[in-house]
């Protein structure tokens, strides 16, 4: 159900925005800079910081504000209302030692994607991600998958207003050339990044499709360059992946 204009409440959308203000780069904060980052006053920002920490998903220290522990409640929340994750874990966990590489699954949260469920291998990435971590989808294996169910007239919306930034000098950031790689993706079904997210980094993924037959998350793999090939990659991983996304896609049909 769309809202319609009235009906949503600022308060509550205020008081999301100043959770999200918080992040990597900015842990803790003044008044001051969550009411610059978030574009509200500061009287109000002070009394949604106030409220939070009175819920207890914030907390001060002195002048600095930063979130509390409780805030992983909102996304456990999300997580333990999906029945998806129950039924894809153990699959994952079987990918994982047979490849002995590190398996995610991310689902869409434009202009990102959110790993969701992840079984790390004992191999050591650059990159370290956890449940909830985010990473920009035009430049991941997974984000592609993901936006490759979408259709080409929501993909050209979103590439039109995303700032394609360089992560590294393979990214692709020309959008027609994205556009159709995307579509590209949606044909083959899968996508191999090779270093355009992080140098070193190579990532294959697959995507997950639910009982109405849409994509609604991505499985991936990721391994180091110097460690694993191209030719592997597609040879020996993503058979691998394919017959696991089927069986968790059908699990799942099941237990509908």
């Amino acid at each position: 159900m769309a809202a319609v204009a009235g009906e949503t409440l600022q308060g509550l959308e205020r008081g999301l925005a100043v959770i999200q203000a918080f992040s990597r780069e900015a842990p803790a904060m003044t008044l001051s800079e969550v009411a610059r980052r978030t574009g509200i006053s500061r009287a109000t920002a002070r009394r949604i910081l106030l409220t939070l920490e009175a819920l207890g998903f914030v907390r001060c220290d002195g002048r600095d504000f930063s979130l509390s522990p409780r805030v992983l409640s909102l996304g456990w929340a999300y997580l333990s209302s999906l029945s998806l994750w129950e039924i894809a874990q153990p699959f994952m966990q079987d990918l994982s030692d047979e490849v002995q590489e590190t398996c995610s699954a991310t689902t869409l949260d434009l202009p990102d994607i959110v790993v969701v469920a992840r079984v790390p291998s004992r191999r050591i990435l650059m990159m370290s991600l956890g449940v909830g971590s985010r990473l920009p989808a035009y430049a991941t294996a997974m984000g592609r998958v993901l936006l490759a169910g979408l259709s080409d007239p929501e993909v050209a919306a979103h590439l039109a207003q995303t700032r394609l930034e360089p992560l590294t000098h393979r990214t692709v950031t020309d959008r027609a050339r994205l556009a159709r790689v995307i579509a590209l993706v949606r044909v083959q079904g899968f996508s191999l990044v090779d270093e355009e997210l992080e140098l070193g980094l190579r990532s294959l993924s697959v995507p997950l499709h639910g009982p109405d037959g849409r994509v609604h998350a991505a499985l991936n793999l990721c391994a180091a360059t110097a460690r694993v090939p191209v030719e592997e990659m597609h040879a020996r991983f993503l058979p691998a992946m394919l017959t696991t996304a089927d069986s968790i896609s059908r699990a799942w049909l099941e237990k509908t």
